[in-house]
C-alpha cells in the first residue's frame, strides 16, 4: 500500500522523499536561469541517492532536456579525464565547433595524440565549455555526476571549472556522492541536499512494497537495524524472505546481512588486528557502548587502544565514555563476522560485568545458552515481569518469548508464550501477536489457554484489516465460554467490537448482541469492556442509561489499566461524549509515554487522534494522528495506517489543501476493499466529498457525500453509527448541486429511524440538515435548535463545547440564511463567532465565504485578532491540555516537555489571554456563542 501526502510521494516508487523530489524539480525548472543551477545531493552508502539521480533523469526527459551522465567508478578513478570523457562521450568529436576547441577535444578524448597531460587545463575547460554550449543551443541540457566521489581528479577539476559558470546557460548540474567524500570542489560553495534516514512510516511503507514483508518480531528487528536507510530495509528484507535467520538469539539481537551490505558497511573489518575485532565484538553485543562496562568485560585488554584501528578505519567512534558505531549495520557486521563460541564467550563476559543489572544479564545469559535452560528462562521471565509492571509491554514480550524458547517443559512454555502475545498486543503489534498466539495450541490441551491465545489471534486478524476472520475467530471463543469463563468471554466481545464497529455490518452486531445475552457475569454488567460492547451494539439505544453508566463505572475515575481506559474511552466517543473521550483517551496516552513506551500502541493513539479532532483541537489530532501512522506502519497495523491517513487527509481538505487531500484519500485506500470496512469506506467519501465542495465542484460533493447512504426507497446509513454525522454537509452539497428533494429523503427517513434519544451532536447535525433542506421559514426554528442541541447535553444537562466546527458551520449557515432575508444585524455576530472559529481551526475555504458573508452584512472586512491568535502552536497546546484539567505533570509528559517548562508557558500565556487562574482558561479559549 503507497500512502501520498507531505511526506510520502505519489510516485509509487519513491517513499518517503517529497523534500528531495522538490529541490531536484526546482533544479530542473532553473535551466531557464531562475534559480541555482547546481546541486549537491549527499547521503551514506543506500540512501537512495542513484534512485534520485535516476528519477531526475526521467523527469529531465520528460521536460525535453538532453541528459547527459556518468557514474563514478573505483577501478577507473586513476584514469585521467575518464569520467568527463564518459559524460561527454554522446557529444564527441563536437565537429561543429571551432578547429582550435575540436582540436584540443580531439588530444584529450581521440584515439591518438599526445594525451591529456600535454595540454593545457584551462584550455581544455573552457574547449568542454564550449562543446556544452554548442548543444545547449539545439536543446537544453541535464548533467548528472553518480558516485562523484570516485571520479578522477582531472575530472573533478573540469566539473568544477564548469559549475561556476552555468549562469546564462541553459545547462543544470545534479553531483551526488557520499556524505564523507564529497569532491574537494563540490565541498562548499554549491546548495545541497543531505538524503537522510527514511522516517519510521516511510521505512515501514517500503517494507510492505517488498515481495515478502517481513511480519511480527522480525518486522520491528529490519526497521530498527535498517535506521531508515532504504537499501539496508530491501536487503534484509530479501535476507528473510530467503530464510537466512529470524529474531536474532543474542543480546544484539541482529539479523544476518547480504553480501552487498557487509561490502558497503564493513569491508574494512577483516582487516582489522584480531585484539580490535574482539573489542568491537563486546562493544556489539553489549548495545550500550559504554566503555567502562567494556573494561569490567575485558579486564586483560587496553580496551581504548584495541578500538583505535577501528576508529581510524571509520567504523566507531569513541567518545563522552561511549563506543559509537557509525551505522547500526556496522555493529550487525561485527556480530555476523563472528562465530557462535566467539559471540558466547561476548556474552558471558558481559553477563559477569553485568552483575548489578539484572535485566541484561539475564539477556546475555540467553544469548550465550546451548539449549533450553529453566534457569536463565525464570531470570528473562521476572525480567519481563519488571518491564511490564513499568509499561515496556514491548520489551516484556520480547524477554517472554526469549523464555518460553528456553523453558523446557511444554505447559509453561505455552503460558509463557500466551503472556508474551498478551504483552505484544498492548504494545500495538499485532503481526507479532499472530506470531506467538499461533504457536501456543502446539503445547497445550489447555482449553482457558487456548481460548486466550485465539483471542489474540483474533484480535491481531482485526487490526490487519481481516475483520470477517477474526470475528468467526472471536464470536466462536466467546460463545464457547460464556458460561464456563465469562470473564474472558467479555474481554473476548470487547476485542470483537472493534472489529465489529469496523466492519459496520448488521449481521456482526446482531451476533455481537446475541452472544453478549449469553454472557453470565452479573458482576461485569459495568465493567469498562461491557460498557464498549453496548456502545458498539448501538450507541442510539438508551444513550442516556450509556452515558451514565460511563460516569458511574469503577474505573471511570482513576483507571490505570490500559484496556480499561481505552475501552472506556473508545465507548465515550462512539456516544459523543467527546470531552470524555479526549479525556480517557489521553489518559491512556500518558500511561505509556510515561512507562516510557511512547509509539508504542498505534490503535489507543489513533483514537486519540480522532477524539481530538472532533473536539476542534485539529493541530493536536495531526500530531496524534501522525504519531498513530508511524507506529502502525512500523507494526503493521493496517487498520490504523489507512484511518490516520484519511485523517491526515481530511484535515488537509478542510484547511483548503483539496488537491493534495484528495490525493492522499485517493492513497490511502488503494488495495483495501472498502465493502468489508464500512466505517472506512464513510470516512473515505466524507474526505473525497469535502474536497470536491471545497474544489466547487458540487454535484461530485453531493454524489460522494451520499454514498453514505443506501440507494433503497427508504435510504440507509452506510455504516450505523459513521454515515449520521455527514448529514448535515450532505444537505449543504445538495441545496448547491440543487439535490434537496433527494437529501430530504434521505434526512426523513433517518429520522424516522433514529431514537429519540440521540446525542446533542447528532441532534444537531438533523436540525442542521433538516433547516437547509426547508423551504419555509420553519428552518430558522431548527437553525437555533441545532445551535441549541450542540451546547447543551440532555443527559448531564451541562453545557459543551465540543465539535465546534459543526457549530461554526451551522452559524455560518444560520447568518446566509439571515442575510438573505435581509436580517443582517442579526446575521453578524452568528457570522463574526463562525469566523473566529474557523480561523483558529485554519480552516480557510469556510473562513473565506465567512468574511464574504459578513462584508455582505455591512460588516467592517476584517475582525478584530483574538488574543487566542496571540499565542504560539505551542502555548495553544498547553492551554488547550490546561484547559481540559489536565495539570502540569500530565501536560510535560504528553508534550515531552519538563512539569517547569509548562508552568514557565502558562505564566506567559495567561497575560496573553488577559486572565489570571486556570479556571479562566477554558471561556478564554472558547467562542461566546450567540444566544
Amino acid at each position: 500500500m503507497t500512502h501520498a501526502g507531505a511526506e510520502y510521494t505519489a510516485d509509487p516508487g519513491i517513499l518517503g522523499r517529497a523534500a528531495e523530489l522538490s529541490r531536484l524539480d526546482g533544479l530542473l525548472g532553473a535551466v531557464d536561469g531562475t534559480g541555482p543551477q547546481v546541486l549537491v545531493l549527499v547521503g551514506e552508502p543506500g540512501a537512495g541517492k542513484s534512485t534520485l539521480v535516476d528519477w531526475t533523469a526521467e523527469r529531465g526527459r520528460a521536460r525535453g532536456l538532453r541528459t547527459l551522465r556518468v557514474r563514478g567508478s573505483e577501478e577507473e578513478a586513476g584514469l585521467g579525464l575518464s569520467g568527463i570523457h564518459q559524460l561527454l562521450h554522446p557529444l564527441l568529436p563536437g565537429d561543429t565547433l571551432p578547429a582550435p576547441r575540436r582540436e584540443v577535444l580531439d588530444r584529450a578524448f581521440g584515439p591518438a595524440g599526445q594525451g591529456p597531460a600535454a595540454l593545457a587545463q584551462l584550455s581544455l575547460c573552457v574547449s568542454v565549455l564550449a562543446l556544452l554550449d554548442d548543444a545547449a543551443a539545439h536543446r537544453p541540457l541535464l548533467l548528472l555526476v553518480d558516485d562523484a566521489q570516485w571520479l578522477d581528479l582531472g575530472s573533478v577539476d573540469v566539473l568544477g571549472f564548469l559549475a561556476r559558470r552555468l549562469e546564462g546557460r541553459p545547462v543544470v548540474l545534479l553531483l551526488a556522492a557520499r556524505e564523507d567524500a564529497v569532491p574537494a570542489r563540490f565541498d562548499r560553495d554549491f546548495p545541497r541536499v543531505t538524503v537522510g534516514p527514511l522516517s519510521r512510516a516511510a521505512a515501514g511503507l517500503l517494507l510492505d512494497a517488498q515481495p515478502v514483508p517481513p511480519r511480527g518480531r522480525a518486522r520491528s528487528q529490519v526497521l530498527q537495524q535498517a535506521a531508515g536507510n532504504p537499501l539496508a530495509l530491501i536487503e534484509l528484507s530479501r535476507s528473510l524472505a530467503r530464510g537466512h535467520g529470524g529474531t536474532g538469539r543474542d543480546g544484539a539481537a541482529t539479523l544476518p546481512l547480504t553480501a552487498r551490505l557487509e561490502n558497503l558497511f564493513a569491508a574494512d573489518l577483516p582487516e582489522l588486528p584480531g585484539t580490535t575485532r574482539e573489542v568491537l565484538l563486546l562493544a556489539a553485543a553489549a548495545g550500550t557502548g559504554r566503555l567502562a562496562e567494556l573494561l569490567r568485560a575485558a579486564p586483560s585488554s587496553d580496551v581504548v587502544e584495541a578500538l583505535a584501528p577501528a576508529e581510524r578505519a571509520g567504523l566507531v567512534r569513541v567518545g563522552d565514555g561511549r563506543v559509537h558505531f557509525r551505522h547500526p549495520l556496522v555493529r550487525s557486521a561485527v556480530c555476523q563476522a563472528a562465530s557462535f563460541a566467539e559471540r558466547r564467550r561476548a556474552h558471558l563476559a558481559l553477563a559477569s560485568a553485568l552483575a548489578g543489572e539484572p535485566d541484561r544479564r539475564a539477556w546475555h545469559l540467553a544469548a550465550a545458552a546451548t539449549g533450553q535452560d529453566a534457569e536463565v528462562a525464570d531470570a528473562l521471565a521476572a525480567s519481563a515481569e519488571r518491564a511490564r509492571a513499568r509499561g515496556g509491554y514491548a520489551t516484556a514480550a520480547a524477554a517472554l518469548e526469549r523464555a518460553a524458547e528456553l523453558t523446557p517443559e511444554a505447559e509453561p512454555r505455552a503460558r509463557r508464550l500466551l503472556a508474551a502475545a498478551r504483552a505484544a498486543m498492548l504494545a500495538g503489534h499485532p503481526q507479532w501477536v499472530g506470531e506467538i498466539s499461533g504457536r501456543v495450541g502446539e503445547l497445550t490441551e489447555d482449553p482457558r489457554v487456548r481460548a486466550e491465545a485465539s483471542l489474540l489471534g483474533g484480535w491481531a486478524l482485526g487490526v490487519t484489516l481481516r475483520d470477517d476472520e477474526a470475528l468467526t475467530l472471536l464470536f466462536g471463543v466467546a460463545e464457547a465460554t460464556a458460561r464456563s469463563a465469562p470473564d474472558l468471554a467479555i474481554g473476548t466481545l470487547g476485542t470483537a467490537a472493534a472489529s465489529v464497529y469496523n466492519s459496520g455490518a448488521p449481521y456482526h452486531r446482531s451476533e455481537l448482541e446475541r452472544i453478549s445475552a449469553l454472557v453470565d457475569d452479573p458482576g461485569a454488567a459495568d465493567s469498562a469492556a461491557r460498557l464498549w460492547v453496548r456502545a458498539v451494539i448501538d450507541p442510539h439505544r438508551d444513550r442516556a442509561g450509556q452515558v451514565r453508566a460511563l460516569e458511574e463505572a469503577p474505573a471511570a475515575g482513576a483507571a490505570e489499566s490500559l484496556n480499561d481506559l481505552t475501552a472506556l474511552g473508545a465507548a465515550a466517543w462512539i456516544l459523543d461524549d467527546t470531552e470524555r473521550a479526549v479525556r480517557v483517551l489521553g489518559r491512556a496516552v500518558d500511561l505509556l509515554r510515561r512507562a516510557g513506551s511512547a509509539g508504542s500502541n498505534a490503535t489507543v493513539t489513533h483514537a486519540l487522534a480522532l477524539a481530538l479532532f472532533e473536539s476542534g483541537s485539529w493541530k493536536a489530532a495531526r500530531d496524534t494522528a501522525d504519531e498513530a501512522f508511524w507506529m502502525a506502519t512500523e507494526a503493521g497495523a493496517a487498520n490504523v495506517t489507512v484511518s490516520a491517513c484519511l485523517l491526515q487527509a481530511t484535515l488537509n481538505v478542510l484547511r483548503g489543501e483539496h488537491v493534495a487531500g484528495r490525493t492522499r484519500a485517493l492513497e490511502a485506500v488503494r488495495d483495501v476493499d472498502l465493502r468489508r470496512s464500512l466505517s472506512l469506506q464513510v470516512r473515505h467519501r466524507y474526505a473525497m466529498g469535502m474536497a470536491a465542495f471545497v474544489a466547487g465542484d458540487h454535484a461530485d460533493a453531493y454524489e460522494q457525500l451520499r454514498a453514505t447512504f443506501t440507494r433503497d426507497v427508504r435510504p440507509a446509513p452506510v455504516h450505523y453509527h459513521a454515515s449520521l454525522y455527514h448529514l448535515g454537509d450532505l444537505a449543504a452539497a445538495a441545496v448547491r448541486a440543487e439535490r434537496t428533494d433527494d437529501a430530504r429523503a434521505v434526512v426523513d427517513a433517518v429520522e424516522r429511524a433514529r431514537a429519540a434519544d440521540r446525542s446533542p451532536r447528532l441532534a444537531a447535525v438533523l436540525h442542521r440538515a433538516t433547516a437547509l433542506l426547508s423551504d419555509g421559514e420553519d428552518a430558522e426554528e431548527h437553525f437555533r435548535a441545532s445551535l441549541v442541541d450542540s451546547v447543551t447535553d440532555s443527559v448531564t444537562g451541562s453545557v459543551t463545547d465540543c465539535w465546534p466546527f459543526e457549530q461554526a458551520l451551522t452559524r455560518l449557515d444560520f447568518g446566509e440564511w439571515l442575510r438573505r432575508r435581509r436580517r443582517s444585524a442579526e446575521a453578524r455576530p452568528y457570522l463574526t463567532a463562525a469566523l473566529e472559529c474557523f480561523e483558529r481551526l485554519d480552516a480557510r475555504p469556510w473562513a473565506d465565504r465567512t468574511t464574504a458573508e459578513l462584508r455582505a452584512t455591512g460588516a467592517p472586512a476584517a475582525t478584530e485578532p483574538s488574543p487566542v491568535s496571540a499565542l504560539t502552536p505551542q502555548q495553544f497546546q498547553i492551554a488547550e491540555l490546561a484547559a481540559r484539567g489536565l495539570t502540569n505533570r500530565d501536560i510535560a509528559a504528553r508534550l515531552y516537555l519538563s512539569p517547569r517548562t509548562v508552568g514557565y508557558h502558562l505564566h506567559k500565556i495567561f497575560p496573553k489571554l488577559g486572565i489570571r487562574t486556570r479556571a479562566q482558561l477554558r471561556d478564554a479559549l472558547s467562542q461566546d456563542p450567540p444566544r
